[in-house]
Parts: C-alpha cells; structure tokens; sequence
C-alpha cells in the first residue's frame, strides 16, 4: 500500500507516524511546501517574549528522524499542485521547480489553514503588516521587534494567538494595542467572564479596543473605526508593526479543484471516519470540517489535540481498524499575565443559538485552603439545562490552575453528565492543592439549588439595572468591607447582625443581596425566606463579581459606576 499525505504538520505528521506503526510495509510519503514539520504552532507566540528562547526549539522533529525512526520519506518544499482522483496520482513541484506525479493508494490532506488578511484594509500589504503560521513568520516578526525603531505595535485580533502575541510582545517591551472587531476578546469565553481578561491585560499595559474594526494600515499608524452605544468614532494609533490575527482560512483548494465536497463551515467534508466524498482520500486538522458534540452542527476547530485525535482516526482506517471521530466540544486555555483562563463546552451565546433551556451560575471559590501558600481565588461558570441538569459548559479565570477545574467538566459533557454527577465527582484533595469541597463541587452544589427552587438568583449583568432602578439592595458584608467599596444606594446590614436587624427589610418589594462571594449572602438569603420573606434573590458572583463586570467598561468607555470603589481582593 502507497500512502500519501499532503501537509507535514501536527495532523499530517501523526498520521503519517500512526499509519508506519500499523503498516510496516506501507509507503509513506509526507510532502511539506513549507521547510519545516512537525513544529508546534501554537508555541509559536512565545517565541516573541522569550519564553521560547530558540526558534529552532520550536520545530518537534525533521525529515531525518522521520526517516530513521519511522522509515518514512519526508519532503520540505515540496508543493503538491493537482490530485488525479481518477489515475490516484498527485502532481508534485519540488523546490527547483520541476513536477512530477506520485501514485497514491490512500491520500491524506492536511494542508492546514492559512491566515485571513481582509483585502478590504488598505495597506495591508505593506512589508510591516505580518500574519503569524510557522516558524519562518514567527522569526521574521521578532527581527521586526528587535529593531530599534519598532515600539508601538497593533495587533489585529483578539483571539487566542492574537491576546498571546500582545502578551509576548508587550513584555519584550513594545507598547501594545489590540484591536477586535466584536464586543469583546477571546470568543469561546461569556462577556461577564472576558472582563476579568481584558483588565488583566489593560493593567499590564495592553490597550484592548473592542467592537473596532482596523480601515486602513500606513507607515506608522492604523485607523480604526468603532461603533459604541450608536455612536461611530475613528481614530488614529500608532504603529511601527502590525499583526493580523483575525482567524483561519482552511487551505481547501486542490480539495476544490479535485471535486471532493466541501462543508457549510468551508472545509472539506469528512464521513466518521475521516473520509472525503471520495473514499480514497481523507481530511484532517484545520482543513476539515468536524461537528460539535454537543449540538451535532458542523464546525471546525483549529487546535492541535483534535486534529491528533482525526489523524489517528484516519489512520486507523487506512491500515483497517474502525474508529470515529467523536467531534469536539472545544476545551482551551489561555495564560494572559498573571491569570489562567480556561473553557469548555457551550458559553451562553452557543447555548442560546442552539435553542438550549439553560442557566448558570458563577462561584468565586479559593483554588486550595486559604491557610496555605499561594492560595487562590477562582472565578468558575457553570452552564446547565433546565429542567435536567444536564451539563453544557464552563469557564474558569484565576491565578491557580484553572485548567484541571475545566478538565473535570470537560469529561463529564463527553459522557453526558450532569449537575449531580458532577457534585458526586470524587477529587484528589490535600490542602496544598484544593479544598474538601472544590470550586466544580460549589458551582455544582448552587447549580443543584437553583434546579430544584431553593436558590433564585440574578446575574452580574443585571445589577447595573438594578442600582439604576433604586431597588433595594442589602449588602451582607461587614461595615469595614462596605466602607472599602460598595454598591451605590445598597444598604449595609450584616449576616452577624441580620436577625436582629431584619425588621429594616421591607417585605413588599423584591429584595437582593449579595455580600463578597455569595457564600453569606446565601446564608442571609436563606434566613429571610425560611422568615417568610417570598421576594429575595441572591445576586451571583456578588461584589467581587460584580466589580470584574463593571470596571473595564466603565474606565474604557467613561461609563458612570454603579460602585462606590471596586474591590478585586
């Protein structure tokens, strides 16, 4: 059996490696247009600050190992131009220019994605403007940034490789702005919890700009129109260098020309197993189109754990043994600064647009015993159907490792799991690495009380409303707390002191609490409806929440606070 596979990166590497493993006798040929494979984008940012302090770090192996470790040939430079489905041949030009054609019994295309530059940005074509692929990119934006007189850079793009390359760049020194086109940075994570992201990064010094869209790129400037509350401003920033991360575009043109389908997400369309519409020829990585798990729609997912897991799965079939690819529910994380971000699943935007009957909720809970070092707070959301619990998502934000938190969700949505499932997860625990009842464990145990009607709550992105409104807001907190920062017009009257005070709270009006965390606030709420006050909710996340909500929006666009002080402690 001759195999080839088309694209030497992450999907097409690993399927060429699984396929040795099961074939020793197969042919395998690996053709790469680029000089190098196997290297890991997604450590390509990194390269940028330092992290990564050799370039050629970045590349996991070479034509050579491949060649003696798995007797397969790899060729660098080497484009392939054409497929003859019917003669299973394709058309390769070599680095000299000559052609020739290869004979194929099975074709593998991982071709990858290549970034989107929008034709309609005038300028975009200048030497300074960069997209970042591969490793020769990577290296051609950090001798820009050596250079003396680059200082201000725009990186266009909010997304995951565009908030690490603004990270990177700003602490090689460069003053940083970022420019994204939506509401918001990062989109698998909800807008309450994005804030807490975007204030990391504008305290460190990244200007983040949203719902801001780049018009026209120039020698040392960009423009940049936005539209805010239905207002249009332009304005001009400073820029030596420009870094377009806006997205991927999959690389599915000799797909195209071949006749095999293309899917409603614009890559090639692949059965379970990784087939094209021709059975010969299969897809994987950023090239094709998988589906969501969770809502069954097509999608892609351009990360290198599912296209691994579709080049296995590729593999397998060639060499005869059946698997399918199980689609993906989208686990990632990010580090920006000083805080660890993490999500999976549906956020409330994906939940709404698959016509989901959901809620959620959101736990502020320390990462380990508070007695003990580095002890952290974390920030976890967690989404669920309603009636059933069933579990849709969650986001976690904190200085610990969110990422394990995240982890445990992530394998309860792959097996359908649900709000009771996850309160009887059974964790690791010592006091050096979480508490008896962990931060999934709280977020399962509210989840739990909202379902069955003992908890009614309200979410950080009411109160803004509500404090306009002049409703009446207890805070729990203790009087020092209160005074260090509050809501404005709520009323101070703590848990140690509610039953002597309760008197104060009216009973014909709806009543909100909230204290730090929503932990006393709980307790408080608890109290007044087992005292025969019907109209209480609990306001989730409380101060602390509410305070991460507010302050971004309210520094970067002039807004009036609700609050008094923000308190983020």
């Amino acid at each position: 059996m001759r195999v080839v596979v088309v694209g030497g990166v992450a999907g097409g590497a690993l399927a060429a490696a699984r396929i040795r493993r099961l074939d020793e006798t197969a042919q395998v040929d690996v053709f790469e247009r680029g000089p190098d494979v196997s290297f890991s984008n997604c450590a390509l940012p990194y390269y940028l600050g330092g992290v990564v302090e050799d370039a050629g770090d970045l590349i996991m192996a070479t034509p050579e190992e491949f060649r003696k470790k798995y007797n397969i040939s790899v060729h660098t430079g080497h484009e392939v131009l054409r497929i003859d489905r019917t003669a299973k041949t394709v058309t390769v030009r070599d680095g000299t220019g000559d052609c020739r054609d290869v004979p194929y019994d099975k074709l593998v295309l991982a071709t990858g994605a290549s970034p989107v530059v929008p034709a309609n940005i005038s300028g975009v074509d200048q030497d300074h403007v960069y997209t970042i692929r591969n490793v020769q990119d990577i290296t051609a934006v950090k001798a820009r940034m050596d250079r003396d007189d680059t200082k201000n850079v725009v990186v266009v793009g909010g997304g995951f490789i565009g908030v690490e390359v603004a990270e990177n760049l700003k602490k090689a020194g460069k003053n940083v702005t970022i420019v994204e086109g939506l509401p918001q940075i990062l989109a698998p994570f909800d807008h309450d919890m994005v804030q807490a992201i975007q204030k990391e990064l504008d305290d460190n010094g990244v200007a983040v700009i949203v719902s801001g869209t780049v018009t026209a790129v120039e020698r040392d400037w960009v423009r940049v129109a936005r539209t805010a509350n239905g207002v249009k401003t332009e304005q001009v920033i400073p820029a030596d260098a420009v870094v377009l991360s806006i997205g991927v575009a999959p690389e599915t043109a000799l797909a195209k020309e071949a006749g095999l389908a293309i899917g409603e997400t614009r890559g090639i369309r692949v059965n379970r197993y990784m087939q094209t519409s021709d059975p010969d020829i299969y897809a994987v990585g950023d090239v094709a189109e998988s589906f969501n798990r969770q809502t069954g729609l097509p999608g892609r997912l351009a990360l290198a754990g599912p296209a691994q897991k579709q080049a296995r799965i590729a593999a397998d079939h060639i060499c005869g043994i059946v698997s399918e690819n199980p689609g993906f529910i989208g686990a990632s994380c990010i580090r920006v600064f000083g805080l660890n971000a993490a999500a999976v699943g549906l956020n409330a935007r994906g939940a709404e647009a698959a016509g989901a009957s959901f809620d959620h909720v959101t736990v502020y809970a320390p990462d380990k015993v508070g007695i003990m070092p580095d002890c952290h707070y974390v920030a976890l959301k967690l989404l669920f159907e309603v009636p059933s619990g069933k579990l849709l998502g969650a986001q976690a934000i904190g200085q610990g490792e969110v990422d394990k938190r995240i982890d445990v969700v992530a394998a309860l949505i792959g097996m359908g799991g649900s709000v009771k499932d996850l309160w009887e997860y059974e964790h690791c625990y010592a006091p050096l690495f979480s508490t008896a009842k962990d931060a999934v464990h709280m977020a399962a145990l509210v989840a739990s009380n909202v379902l069955s009607g003992r908890l009614r709550q309200i979410h950080v992105d009411e109160v803004r409303r509500l404090v306009e409104d002049h409703a009446y807001i207890v805070d729990v907190r203790e009087e020092e707390e209160f005074a260090c920062g509050h809501l404005k017009g709520a009323h101070n009257i703590p848990l140690t002191a509610l039953r002597a005070r309760a008197d104060e709270i009216p009973r014909d009006v709806p009543v909100y609490l909230h204290c730090r965390s929503s932990q006393r606030s709980y307790y408080a709420y608890c109290y007044l409806r087992g005292s025969g006050f019907a109209n209480v909710s609990n306001i989730s996340g409380s101060f602390l929440g509410i305070s991460l909500y507010e302050y971004f929006e309210d520094k970067t666009e002039g807004r009036t606070p609700i609050v008094t002080e923000y308190n983020f402690n």
